[in-house]
């Protein structure tokens, strides 16, 4: 009677162990789960954060700025519900849902202009800009947050935009390197700028002035290559008959 007892006890303390084991696994499979989940989420704030911090370079329209402002409220939120105790979670949350109501009964003024920076690196991020938002668009999108319409005339606006950037510093390398007298580098600035503007799906008005603009630089650049290769050689020709006149010359008697 006692080992039975004995044995019963011993059977239910495994099993108890094995339950609480079992439990604590799954406390930590949740626990791992919910920090991947978090930081996946703050990812995704920092990057629309700086997004919206980058309109200084990348001009973002209402549009744009009111999705990016839902996508971080979105986030924020879901972050609350995996911290409900983080006090800084909950105030950055209001701020942001703060903005957005603000930007929603506001009219914002929106400047399609860009100013080039000087700087090849800033220029670069400029690009990398661009190149985010079309795809953070996209997958709100597809993830119901963006209507169909709005998501076409964004893109779109911000293709014309990366293209207008890029050719137009295409167009001021190859200007600088004309006026440095770099006629094969500046030749290769301007064929770069005409093929993007070829294989613009957009063609409107900039493109046709920037390409009739470019074809004449290059034009002008290809006849002033010609003119040097002229000069060169009727220098080399000189230097040639030079030479042949001091070999053919008399010799003088000393």
């Amino acid at each position: 009677m006692l080992l039975t007892l004995i044995i019963t006890l011993v059977i239910a303390l495994v099993v108890i162990a094995v339950i609480v084991n079992a439990i604590q696994q799954h406390k930590e499979r949740l626990a791992t789960l919910k920090r991947a989940e978090y930081s996946k989420l703050r990812a995704v704030l920092e990057d629309t954060e700086e997004l919206l911090v980058n309109t200084a370079s990348v001009p973002l329209s209402p549009a744009l700025s009111q999705m990016l402002l839902k996508r971080s409220a979105s986030t924020l939120s879901a972050m609350v519900e995996l911290e409900p105790g983080a006090r800084d979670l909950k105030q950055r949350l209001k701020e942001t849902e703060t903005k957005l109501t603000e930007s929603n009964a506001s009219s914002i003024e929106f400047n399609e202009n860009v100013t080039l920076p000087d700087n090849d690196q800033q220029l670069i991020a400029m690009i990398k800009g661009i190149k985010r938002l079309r795809t953070v668009v996209r997958s709100e999108h597809a993830k119901g947050n963006v209507d169909t319409p709005i998501v076409i005339h964004e893109d779109r606006r911000l293709e014309v935009l990366q293209l207008r950037i890029n050719v137009e510093s295409q167009i001021k390398r190859g200007n600088q390197a004309r006026t440095n007298n770099m006629l094969g580098s500046a030749r290769q600035y301007f064929e770069k700028a005409l093929t993007a503007l070829g294989g613009s799906p957009h063609q409107d008005d900039y493109t046709t002035t920037r390409k009739s603009e470019v074809i004449q630089a290059l034009e002008d650049i290809a006849r002033q290559l010609k003119e040097g290769n002229v000069r060169d050689r009727e220098k080399k020709e000189e230097k040639e008959n030079k030479d042949l006149d001091e070999l053919f010359a008399p010799k003088r008697k000393w």
